[in-house]
This record gives structure tokens, sequence and C-alpha cells, in this order.
């Protein structure tokens, strides 16, 4: 389920995300240890969910986590490939 729109969807269609040192960090081969959490690969599902707060809650972790490894992320996996 994407912790953005709240929409459930297949793995393959959603990115999972772990809480690293106070930073939410893409792991797209689904490798890396501690709790997850899964979005969309679109940027309108990252700013709902952080306009939602929704990683603090997802992660279980208090106060505002550092999304910007995720931005770059979706954003290099919309851009066009030539």
């Amino acid at each position: 389920m994407c912790v953005g729109c709240r929409e459930r969807a297949a793995k393959s269609n959603l990115v999972r995300l772990v809480a690293v040192e106070g930073a939410v960090v893409p792991d797209p081969r689904r490798r890396l240890p501690g709790r997850g959490a899964s979005l969309h690969l679109d940027l309108a599902c990252l700013d709902l969910a952080e306009r939602r707060r929704a990683f603090p809650r997802a992660f279980r972790l208090a106060g505002p986590l550092d999304t910007c490894r995720v931005r770059r992320h979706l954003e290099d996996t919309a851009a066009p490939r030539s």
C-alpha cells in the first residue's frame, strides 16, 4: 500500500523506502534492513505523504524525516532516457 495515496498496488509498482539515520532512503532492491514503507513512483504521492506526515508514522519514529534522496530518486526514474 502506498503511504502517500493509500491505494493498494503490486510490489512492482511501488518503491520500498527505509529510514536510515533520520532520512528516508529508497530501497529499489528491497534488501536494506529495517521497517519499510512503500510509495508509488510518483512525485504527487511523495508530496501527499509529506503533507500527511505519513513517514514518521510508517516507520514508527518521532520527528520529521529528510526525504531529499527519495525525491531525487523519483525525479531520476521519471526522467526521459535517451
